[in-house]
């Protein structure tokens, strides 16, 4: 179960810092080709939304590797499926009906909920 977590929770990690970073420190006209919905938020809260999300990534990774508060790995993980769904229901909303990528977060998030909790 362990490398079962490891394994998904890393790479999960590592598309959330990426995804994040993006959000931080580009401009809309940098992220509207990958997302159509930024003209739809405004900047604040994009940034913010790239900041939970490095958060996330932390959060799925630190507390199991130094056992510090090893109970905020699910609670990252279960941040995570909330935040696909939100993110589904704004595509859907925008008229946008592309959310492979966001259903398969929402499993592989689901997924890593669940092996935390057998850490």
């Amino acid at each position: 179960m362990n490398i079962a977590y490891w394994t998904i929770a890393g790479l999960l990690a590592i598309f959330y810092v990426y995804a994040g970073t993006l959000k931080a420190i580009r401009s809309r006209d940098q992220l509207r080709p990958m997302m159509a919905w930024v003209d739809h938020m405004p900047l604040p809260a994009l940034r913010a939304l790239g900041a939970v999300e490095i958060l996330g990534a932390a959060g799925l990774i630190l507390p199991p590797l130094t056992g510090i508060a090893p109970s905020l790995a699910p609670a990252a993980a279960i941040g995570f499926v909330l935040l696909q769904a939100g993110a589904i229901t704004v595509h859907l909303m925008g008229g946008d009906r592309r959310i492979t990528l966001n259903a398969g977060l929402t499993a592989t998030a689901a997924v890593t909920t669940w092996l935390a909790t057998r850490l």
